[in-house]
């Protein structure tokens, strides 16, 4: 990237799909799976001077009711080069407050980034360059304490172990359970021997715990760097920033798509304008119901180097 940072099918015939005996069941979730298939996403918007900076801010996680944001920023008032903030708002239309640094344990004075919360909120992953690591930086798990009016409380981070760190860097987490899944699944970015930066993913119990080593997801990746996944909740759509061949600039935002959460992911799709500029746009995350979109970018009109940019869209149809 161009700034200092841590290390994107149509629904067949309705008739068709009777005429062959379809089951209700199957019939939702076919048409679920293409629910946004001809919706567009709007002209981004900065998400402000309360949430940006003239720092970097950028590798967003938002909570599942959508009421914290969790971000990477380098501003005064952390414990390290790249730490942990917070941002509050007490409804879906309420302005975001003034972000608050998450401090120890989560944060130390190495880089900490890409936060993701567990569906039912109690459990935060990011990673962290702090020392103790199998690598240049690991991915850890912290578990909810408790919960008070200045938010949540975070015990103390620990290493996911060997299935997912490596003597090399890890990093990018993402978590999602996918279409209600009884195991989680943990995306995050590793460089293999001789390669770029790719995805992998690893399966997690209900507390965090790998269960089995992390393995390449070979349709997501590319020749190029391929970071920060973010998926649907339903698993039939997920988004990655690539600077792979096609891109329009630095990193852009590409998509994929599913009919079903174990079939293979689709060929990428690049999102073009306004989504997609010649600057940096990358390291997405997407609501759980896929109708907000919130990335990094260094596009003109925003407060600093990267700034975290908001883009929304409705389900076809409405």
């Amino acid at each position: 990237m161009k700034t200092a940072h841590p290390i994107v099918a149509a629904l067949g015939p309705l008739m068709m799909l009777l005429g062959c005996g379809t089951e209700p069941d199957e019939l939702t979730f076919e048409l679920q799976a293409d629910r946004f298939a001809s919706s567009e996403w709007s002209e981004p918007v900065n998400l402000g001077p309360v949430v940006n900076s003239s720092a970097v801010d950028a590798n967003a996680g938002l909570s599942p009711d959508e009421h914290t944001l969790y971000f990477l920023s380098n501003r005064p008032g952390g414990l390290g080069g790249n730490d942990i903030w917070m941002s509050r708002r007490e409804c879906m239309q309420c302005p975001w407050e003034t972000p608050v640094n998450l401090g120890a344990p989560i944060n130390s004075d190495a880089a900490e980034g890409a936060p993701t919360l567990s569906e039912d909120g109690r459990l935060l992953f990011f990673f962290s360059a702090r020392p103790g690591g199998l690598g240049g930086a690991d991915i850890y798990v912290s578990h909810r304490t408790g919960t008070n009016e200045d938010g949540d409380t975070w015990g103390p981070p620990v290493n996911l172990g060997s299935d997912v760190n490596t003597a090399g860097p890890e990093n990018g987490s993402y978590y999602v359970r996918e279409g209600g899944e009884p195991t989680a699944t943990l995306y995050l970015n590793r460089v293999p021997a001789g390669g770029t930066l790719d995805v992998y993913k690893v399966s997690l119990d209900n507390d965090g715990v790998p269960l089995g080593p992390a393995v390449a997801v070979p349709e997501l990746n590319s020749t190029g760097a391929d970071q920060k996944v973010s998926e649907r909740a339903d698993g039939h759509e997920l988004l990655l920033s690539s600077n792979r061949t096609g891109t329009s600039g630095d990193f852009d935002i590409w998509r994929f798509t599913r009919q079903a959460i174990h079939d293979a992911w689709s060929a990428p799709e690049h999102l073009d304008a306004p989504l997609n500029t010649p600057d940096v746009d990358s390291q997405p995350v997407l609501s759980r119901d896929g109708q907000t979109l919130i990335f990094t970018s260094n596009r003109a009109g925003g407060s600093g180097g990267n700034d975290l940019w908001m883009s929304t869209r409705t389900p076809s149809g409405h």
